[in-house]
């Protein structure tokens, strides 16, 4: 069985992390030569080429599962640390994080400025949407997920959160001038002719709100209207308060808006909900398990049963 020495995993997941082995030295105070050899060593180990050494270096398929393993050990020789009450001079533990903008903008951060004292732990947060963040469990990127996946990456545990329920909302300036029938002939077919906001590319939501109306199941349409794409929660806010066009803001975040004014609910009676879940590594952690229950506690104030 191959053995893999704990020094060789920390040098290897710091040159991801610091994006170079010059930087990776500084960061653990050795040689850009020992980081190489410690390198060399374990690729050596492994029959594989672990790393592609571009600017910043990346892992390839066969570095993401050592990258796992070394981000595991380290969790690991964390707790036992902890636990036995170890002084700890070697570089922090940092939980690596992946989380949607509208989760991270109204109640993620809230659960990590809940999470007790003690831990001796920083957060590396990676922002992805819901849809497509499980990827970087795989790539063992990340040791924990809010996600939309139900199913369970391999080698983690999942659990449901709740739901987080959005509003199509729109300007009242930008529905006098885009939308002059309101209330009436407000449906997906008007929604897909006039101009919408979405955070991103992978952002697939206002499109699947104009497709959710009976006739666009029926006869499934193609875009029309333009796309702004604005990839930031409060900016992404802002734009469609300011009328540059419609789009679905997460009910906690829109709900003042509409009840003073400054927003107009498009569709009142079609909520659109989005059930998220939390994804995490199944090794035994202290860390992840304090972590996992502040994230399940403030969740709860914030997203809908499911």
């Amino acid at each position: 069985m191959t053995h893999f020495p704990s020094e060789q995993l920390l040098t290897f997941a710091t040159v991801l992390s610091e994006g170079t082995l010059e930087a990776a030295a500084r960061q653990l105070h050795i040689t850009p030569s020992a980081v190489s050899q410690r390198l060399k060593a374990l690729e050596q180990a492994t029959g594989r080429v672990l790393l592609q050494r571009s600017n910043p270096a990346q892992a390839t398929e066969a570095g993401e599962v050592v990258l796992r393993l070394a981000q595991q050990v380290a969790q690991l020789e964390a707790d036992a640390g902890a636990e036995l009450g170890l002084a700890f001079d070697g570089p922090q533990l940092s939980v690596p994080i992946v989380v949607n903008a509208d989760s991270l903008a109204v109640w993620f951060l809230q659960a990590l400025a809940q999470v007790p004292d003690g831990l001796e732990v920083t957060f590396d947060l990676h922002r992805d949407d819901e849809q497509h963040s499980t990827s970087l469990l795989r790539s063992g990127t990340v040791m924990a997920a809010v996600t939309a996946t139900a199913d369970p990456v391999q080698g983690c545990r999942v659990e449901s959160l709740g739901v987080m329920r959005y509003r199509a909302v729109a300007a009242p300036e930008y529905i006098d001038r885009w939308l002059p029938d309101f209330p009436d002939g407000v449906d997906g077919a008007a929604l897909n002719g006039v101009p919408t906001v979405d955070f991103d590319r992978k952002d697939t939501y206002q499109w699947a709100f104009v497709t959710s109306w009976p006739a666009a199941r029926k006869s499934p349409p193609q875009r029309k209207g333009p796309r702004h794409y604005v990839p930031a929660s409060q900016d992404f806010g802002d734009a469609i308060r300011l009328g540059l066009g419609w789009g679905l803001i997460p009910e906690v975040q829109c709900g003042p808006d509409i009840a003073e004014g400054r927003l107009v609910e498009l569709a009142p009676d079609r909520p659109f909900d989005v059930q998220l879940y939390w994804q995490r590594w199944k090794t035994s952690s202290k860390v992840l398990d304090v972590l996992s229950d502040t994230v399940r506690r403030v969740s709860g104030q914030f997203l809908r049963k499911s």
